[in-house]
C-alpha cells in the first residue's frame, strides 16, 4: 500500500494534477455561460472528465518528450522520469490510456466533441515540440489552455459562439503571459541548449513588458467574452478581481529580481480561474433570483 501511495504521488507531482486548476475553472465558467446557469449534472461530470484526461495526457507527453533536455537542466533534473522514479514506458502507457479516457468523455458529451477530440490532442500534444523550433511556444501553450471553455461551450450548447471564442482568446493570452513569466528562470538554459523562448530571444525585461500587455488583452476579452453571452455586472466585477490579481502577480517580478517568480505563478496565478469561475456562478444565481 506505501508503494502505490509513493507511486500514486508521484506520478500526481510528474503531471502536476494541481495545475488542473488553471484550465478547470474556465471549462466550468464556459458550461455554466452556455447553459445560462448549471449544465446537466451528468453533462458536467463529463466535462470535468475530459479535462482532467486531456491535461494528464498532455503533461506526461511533454514530461516524456522533454526528459532529455530536463535532464540536462538543473531545475528540472530531479523530475519523474529523469531521475528514474518512473520508466518512459510507464509514461507512454499513460499518454496512451489518458487519450483514450479523452475521447471516451468527448464521446459521451456528443458528436460534435468527439468529432473534434482529435484536432484538440493534436493541439495538446503538439506543444510539447514548438519551443523546438519556434518562440510562439508560448501562445500554442495559451491555445492549448484556451480549448477548454470552448469544448465545455460545445458540450453544453452542441456548436460555437462568440462567447466562447472569447473566453479562448482571453484564456490564451492569460496563459501566454504567465507562462512568458516562469520561462524567464530557464533563460540561459534555453540559450544554451538552441531552444526557443521570448526570453531567450527578446531577454527576460522586454519578456516581461511583453507578458503585463497580454494580460491586459486578456482582462479585455473576458469582459467582452462576458458582455456578448449576457452577464451581468457581478461577473464583471470578477473580471475586475481577476484584474487585480494579475497586478499583484507582475508586481512580485522585474528582471532585477526572479526569485518570487514561484509565487507569482503558483499562488496568485493560480487563482485568476478560480475567482473568475465564483463571481461567473454567483452572477447567474442572482440573475435566476
Amino acid at each position: 500500500m506505501r508503494w502505490f501511495l509513493r507511486q500514486t504521488a508521484t506520478v500526481l507531482e510528474m503531471i502536476k494534477f494541481q495545475h488542473t486548476v488553471f484550465a478547470l475553472p474556465f471549462a466550468l465558467i464556459g458550461a455554466l455561460l452556455a447553459a445560462g446557469g448549471l449544465p446537466p449534472m451528468r453533462t458536467t461530470v463529463w466535462i470535468v472528465a475530459a479535462c482532467v484526461f486531456a491535461r494528464t495526457a498532455a503533461m506526461a507527453f511533454n514530461r516524456l518528450v522533454d526528459a532529455p533536455i530536463d535532464a540536462r537542466n538543473p531545475r528540472t533534473a530531479t523530475r519523474a522520469l529523469p531521475s528514474g522514479a518512473l520508466s518512459p514506458g510507464f509514461a507512454a502507457g499513460l499518454v496512451v490510456l489518458s487519450c483514450g479516457l479523452f475521447v471516451l468523455s468527448a464521446a459521451m458529451l456528443n458528436t460534435l466533441a468527439l468529432t473534434l477530440s482529435p484536432v484538440a490532442l493534436a493541439v495538446l500534444l503538439g506543444y510539447s515540440y514548438t519551443k523546438r523550433f519556434t518562440w510562439l511556444s508560448h501562445w500554442v501553450l495559451g491555445l492549448a489552455l484556451g480549448l477548454a471553455p470552448a469544448g465545455a461551450w460545445i458540450a453544453v450548447a452542441g456548436g460555437l459562439a462568440a462567447p466562447p471564442l472569447l473566453l479562448c482568446l482571453g484564456v490564451m493570452f492569460w496563459t501566454a503571459g504567465f507562462d512568458l513569466i516562469y520561462a524567464c528562470q530557464d533563460r540561459d538554459f534555453d540559450v544554451r541548449e538552441g531552444l526557443f523562448s521570448v526570453p531567450a530571444r527578446f531577454g527576460v525585461a522586454r519578456a516581461l513588458w511583453l507578458s503585463s500587455t497580454l494580460h491586459v488583452i486578456c482582462v479585455g476579452c473576458f469582459f467582452v467574452a462576458g458582455w456578448s453571452a449576457g452577464a451581468g455586472w457581478i461577473y464583471h466585477l470578477g473580471v475586475a478581481a481577476a484584474a487585480v490579481l494579475l497586478v499583484v502577480e507582475h508586481r512580485l517580478v522585474n528582471p532585477n529580481d526572479l526569485s518570487r517568480i514561484e509565487a507569482a505563478f503558483f499562488t496568485v496565478n493560480s487563482w485568476v480561474g478560480v475567482t473568475l469561475l465564483a463571481f461567473t456562478a454567483l452572477d447567474l444565481w442572482a440573475g435566476r433570483g
